[in-house]
């Protein structure tokens, strides 16, 4: 009888799961009808794409720029290289792991900024990004210009939101392996998980930007959502290790903008969601609780504010999205 019982509950569920599809998908088609920055949006529960659609941009299967979703990325790939023994934990200094990088130049305690630092955005460093950005990226050097920069609030305190903090965490991921980042990147998460990761944006220096400007195709976008979702597995391969991703969603700081707590490279939301977030509403986000990866691409030329349509996505994500799990 049991079995009997089983077969017709889940005979009774295919039955019932086109009609439910449907409903799902009229209901967030009707979510995004006035958001006209979104290019595409994909929702998966447990193992099953629930929803999937690309009203404009590219499409789902051609690359998108990511923007500071990179910096999840490279996130991961500190994971990864502690938990390969590359560096030894995320107290070591940069000193310690890549004293290489450190111009002559460099602002006293500079070597004393651990990878911890780094990777929750609490340099200390004065910021590289907002008003400093376009100045920073049109210097001859930018690891120099970032490393020199005065130390504003103390190490391992307040968040201080650096593009430039993530592009030197990427250098030191660089020579710590002996691989540059993108190397790193196509041997610790494209091959496992059958990602294609295509060349980025480099420095005078030649070492790949950290932080900015990778890009992925938003189906891909949607695999590393789930593979944080699963605590770092992903089709039975642990890719992350499964401390990583636990170490990474503690809130180790919080974003004076959005409110948002900030563990190691994502945000984290009250309502349950793991963020990686970048400029114009790119976002890789994961909600372990409904078992739901979520990926959203969005036009990079425009501005997403945490009070303007990144607030909108928001909104998306905690409602519309949410109530299809």
């Amino acid at each position: 009888m049991i079995h009997r019982r089983f077969f017709m509950i889940s005979a009774a569920a295919a039955v019932a799961t086109p009609s439910l599809i449907r409903a799902q998908s009229g209901g967030l088609d009707a979510a995004i009808s006035g958001l006209s920055q979104l290019h595409s949006l994909q929702v998966q529960q447990g193992d099953e794409v629930i929803y999937a659609a690309a009203p404009r941009g590219p499409g789902l299967d051609r690359a998108a720029n990511i923007k500071s979703c990179s910096k999840s990325i490279v996130a991961l790939l500190l994971g990864s290289a502690i938990d390969q023994g590359d560096i030894p934990s995320v107290d070591a200094t940069l000193g310690q792991v890549a004293p290489s990088i450190l111009p002559a130049n460099a602002t006293d305690g500079a070597d004393e900024i651990t990878m911890e630092d780094l990777v929750t955005l609490r340099a200390g460093l004065e910021r590289t990004s907002g008003g400093n950005y376009g100045a920073w990226v049109s210097s001859r050097n930018w690891l120099a210009d970032a490393l020199s920069r005065p130390m504003v609030a103390e190490p391992g305190g307040r968040m201080l939101y650096s593009t430039g903090s993530t592009h030197i965490l990427g250098a030191a991921l660089a020579e710590a392996t002996g691989q540059s980042l993108l190397s790193l990147a196509r041997d610790r998460l494209g091959r496992p998980m059958g990602i294609e990761i295509p060349p980025w944006t480099r420095d005078p220096q030649g070492y790949y930007m950290g932080g900015n400007e990778m890009a992925l195709r938003p189906r891909d976008m949607l695999k590393i959502a789930a593979m944080v979702r699963d605590r770092g597995m992903y089709d039975g391969t642990q890719v992350i290790s499964e401390r990583w991703i636990a170490e990474s969603v503690k809130p180790r700081a919080r974003s004076p903008w959005s409110g948002l707590a900030y563990g190691y490279g994502w945000f984290l939301s009250d309502t349950g969601y793991i963020l990686g977030r970048g400029y114009g509403g790119q976002i890789i986000a994961a909600h372990p609780e409904r078992d739901l990866a979520v990926a959203i691409t969005s036009d990079p030329m425009q501005p997403a504010r945490s009070g303007g349509y990144f607030g909108d996505l928001m909104q998306l994500l905690e409602g519309p999205v949410l109530s299809v799990s």
